[in-house]
């Protein structure tokens, strides 16, 4: 078995509270083939930038490199989270136009492939991982890198009219070429790169993901639905029952209902849309008005940046109306709250809430979906409600699925979710864990590298 190598944006190193469920996969495969994992450290330095630094723990080797402030700026900040990450997300309206972190960007990864081509093997097996590191193989390709290289990207692959809009995109998504396979999470991001590919990135599909580009090489692109550690994440949420958090939550709800959303801030997320939603189901079904509290985690990401913060003002003026209009002296309809909360924690919160509310506008999986469902009580179970534009929705059929654009069906849904009898959603439930079980976090892995290990 070839050694393997795993390149992605950040590294999870030894000791750091970062093992989310992505950490914990590819551990687990580096654990069983040895290897080396390569990646920014988070440090950014005034100096020239790119130092790198080594730890090793059993047979996995931790090569990270520090980044200057004019590189972080340019790749991470502007390219990759105002251009690539909206972009990629269906919002073209948020894009940002600007050759000089496009540049940055494509500077950046060029230096991840100085700093790691010389410590590759011709017969390692190499997995690169998301929108921040497009162009990596095909850099490692002209430093005279020949060994497999795959790709795995973890957010939505958008239509072909929406990726020719990006100035130079043919440069930029031509570049995947170079890679052996390209992983995607839903057969739909793989039929849109395959139409991309087609229309203007000069390749051929030949049916089954295989793909010839321009000049003749073949690839080829799959589907590869990541997943969670779901028998950890059901332990987790039983023995997170008893902890003063979990007391404290359930004091305060006074016997009622719980609908919980968790989520990173961000624009993707459909907030907003889900805010008014609730208000609706609160206008439309007044018969349950007072009987469901709603909590939404959204701790605060990329705070620097404008949108964002306007977000969060949109949010908090969203969450005052709502009170200001339904709130009763012993009752608090919304609970917004900006903080974070330990993942044990957060599991348990999952299974006390009778709702789970998972609406984005566009999201690659959403992983807070699967969890929710692997948190549930088996013999008391939430319903989870789900967008349609979730690559979760997929695989979680049984759960209320919905348009987040349509308010008044997140509304009636909510209502359902909160009346349905309890032997419809054991019968749900029990569906959607059946495949979290076959189809968890290391199924995941395996089935992406042994697809890589077979092109």
């Amino acid at each position: 078995m070839s050694r393997l190598v795993v390149v992605s944006n950040r590294v999870a190193m030894p000791g750091e509270n970062r093992a989310g469920g992505l950490a914990v996969g590819l551990l687990a495969a580096l654990r069983e083939r040895g290897g080396l994992w390569f990646g920014w450290n988070g440090r950014i330095t005034r100096d020239a930038g790119g130092r790198i630094e080594e730890q090793s723990d059993g047979d996995i080797r931790y090569v990270t490199m520090e980044l200057n402030r004019r590189d972080y700026d340019a790749y991470y900040n502007g390219f990759s989270n105002r251009t690539l990450w909206p972009l990629l997300h269906f919002r073209l309206d948020l894009v940002d136009y600007d050759r000089a972190t496009r540049e940055g960007y494509r500077r950046v990864n060029a230096l991840f492939a100085d700093r790691l081509a010389p410590l590759l093997r011709e017969d390692d097996t190499v997995w690169i991982h998301d929108y921040h590191l497009i162009p990596l193989a095909a850099l490692l390709r002209e430093r005279g890198v020949g060994c497999r290289m795959g790709f795995f990207l973890h957010v939505p692959m958008p239509s072909a009219d929406i990726l020719q809009a990006l100035p130079d995109h043919a440069r930029l998504f031509q570049s995947l070429y170079a890679y052996d396979l390209v992983g995607f999470q839903t057969v739909r991001d793989v039929e849109r790169f395959l139409a991309y590919a087609r229309l203007f990135g000069g390749g051929r599909p030949l049916g089954d993901g295989l793909l010839e580009a321009p000049g003749g090489r073949r690839l080829r692109a799959g589907a590869f639905p990541i997943s969670i550690d779901t028998a950890l994440i059901a332990s987790q949420a039983r023995a997170a029952m008893s902890k003063p958090a979990l007391r404290d939550l359930r004091e305060s709800l006074t016997r009622r209902q719980l609908a919980i959303g968790v989520d990173r801030l961000d624009y993707s997320k459909g907030l907003p849309e889900r805010f008014h939603g609730f208000e609706r189901y609160l206008e439309r079904h007044p018969d349950q008005k007072g009987s469901l509290t709603f909590l939404q985690i959204a701790p605060v990401s990329r705070g620097e940046v404008a949108e964002y913060q306007s977000l969060r003002n949109q949010l908090e003026q969203i969450a005052g109306h709502i009170n200001g209009a339904h709130a009763a002296p012993d009752w608090t309809p919304l609970r917004y709250v900006n903080r974070n909360f330990a993942h044990s924690t957060l599991t348990g919160f999952y299974r006390m809430a009778r709702v789970g509310l998972v609406t984005p506008l566009r999201d690659g999986m959403n992983l807070v979906a699967k969890e929710y469902v692997a948190a549930q009580d088996p013999d008391d179970p939430g319903v989870l409600l789900l967008s349609l534009f979730a690559g979760a929705a997929d695989e979680l059929q049984q759960a209320l699925l919905v348009n987040p654009y349509d308010l008044d069906g997140v509304a009636d849904a909510i209502a359902t979710a909160a009346a349905m009898p309890r032997a419809q959603r054991i019968e749900r439930w029990r569906a959607m864990m059946d495949v979290l079980r076959e189809n968890d976090i290391n199924a995941w892995r395996r089935r992406y590298l042994d697809a890589l290990d077979a092109v």
